[in-house]
Parts: structure tokens; C-alpha cells; sequence
């Protein structure tokens, strides 16, 4: 089994949702880590998504971090919110 991750920055505006997350997270970049492994058997090259993490900052410990898992659509859901926002 063949998986690959995938690093990116996502940069929110506004303060945000993400379901799954209990708090309102504030505006600001985030590391988003999205774990995808090899359908084999197939003829060509293809991959399906088995995690999204997001990193973020920690609710007790000023300063310091933590990755919580959360769903793609979740966050997708929350980046269109959030440029939906910027337009109003």
C-alpha cells in the first residue's frame, strides 16, 4: 500500500467553524496535512483521500499547537463560508 501526503496553507479572514472542532478557531493561516493512499489494481495511478488534519492553535497552552483530524467537505465547507464573508 503506497500513501503520499499532501502539505498546504490555508489562510481564513475571518474567525471560523470547522465541524468537528467544538471552538470558533481565529482568522489566520493553518497547515493543513491530507494523508491519500494508491487504489491498486487499477491500470493508472489514482488515489483516495483516508485523512485531513489540521493544525491549530491549542485551547489550554498558550503558544502551542495541536492537529485535530476533520473531514475534507468540513473544511471546504468552512473555506466557502469564508470567502463568502469577505463579500458581504
Amino acid at each position: 500500500m503506497t500513501i503520499r501526503s499532501r502539505r498546504e496553507t490555508i489562510t481564513f479572514k475571518h474567525p471560523f467553524h470547522i465541524r468537528g472542532v467544538e471552538r470558533e478557531l481565529p482568522a489566520g493561516a493553518y497547515e493543513v496535512v491530507t494523508d491519500e493512499e494508491m487504489i491498486e489494481g487499477l491500470s493508472f495511478a489514482s488515489y483516495r483521500r483516508i485523512a485531513t488534519i489540521i493544525t491549530v492553535p491549542s485551547a489550554d497552552v498558550r503558544g502551542a499547537t495541536e492537529m485535530l483530524s476533520i473531514g475534507s467537505v468540513d473544511l471546504a465547507d468552512a473555506q466557502r463560508i469564508d470567502a463568502s464573508a469577505a463579500n458581504d
